[in-house]
């Protein structure tokens, strides 16, 4: 049996759950409202303050649906609870992230600036000149931005140089030494 899938998740106080054909699920919270289809072949039922997911059969596919609708769900009810946020700094000499309007602007060493514009639903804001704080209700659409913005500059293994997230640690390598 799926240990995440069986499960149930708690809906706290101020959120409501809506389950709709085709197992179209509505969250709505304090911080805004995530809706997703899920696949149909899993049943989803509300059983007073709690939400159940259960699978037809053993089929391999049906078990590892299960896990996963379990917590695509757990996920949107933390999202409009608490939200995601994820961290990235800025490492690297003249390496820099400035914020105007909805418009995010990194100068990471190349010949322009890098300028990227905010998705729908995602707030970003920068700490001093190296903290770039990617913040939303939608786990993927911040995991997703995250990446989007690493992937202009991803660290190398030499000086460290480029965006990592906060909790990242870049294994470091030797340089080259010289002849003697």
């Amino acid at each position: 049996m799926s240990r995440i899938g069986k499960m149930p998740i708690a809906v706290p106080a101020g959120v409501t759950v809506d389950i709709a054909e085709n197992n179209k699920v509505t969250v709505k919270g304090p911080k805004g409202t995530l809706e997703r289809v899920l696949p149909a072949e899993m049943t989803i039922q509300k059983e007073g303050e709690e939400i159940v997911v259960s699978r037809p059969n053993d089929l391999k596919k049906m078990k590892s649906l299960h896990g996963l609708t379990r917590t695509l769900i757990y996920n949107m009810v933390v999202g409009v609870t608490e939200g995601y946020e994820k961290k990235l700094e800025v490492n690297g000499v003249g390496y820099r992230a400035q914020k105007q309007g909805k418009k995010l602007t990194l100068s990471l060493g190349y010949s322009h600036p890098v300028e990227m514009e905010d998705p729908e639903g995602i707030e970003v804001t920068v700490d001093g000149q190296n903290v770039i704080i990617v913040k939303g209700i939608d786990k993927e659409k911040v995991g997703q931005y995250a990446a989007e913005i690493r992937e202009k500059r991803a660290p190398e293994p030499y000086k460290g140089k480029g965006i990592k997230y906060a909790d990242e640690v870049i294994r470091r390598k030797v340089g080259k030494t010289g002849k003697k």
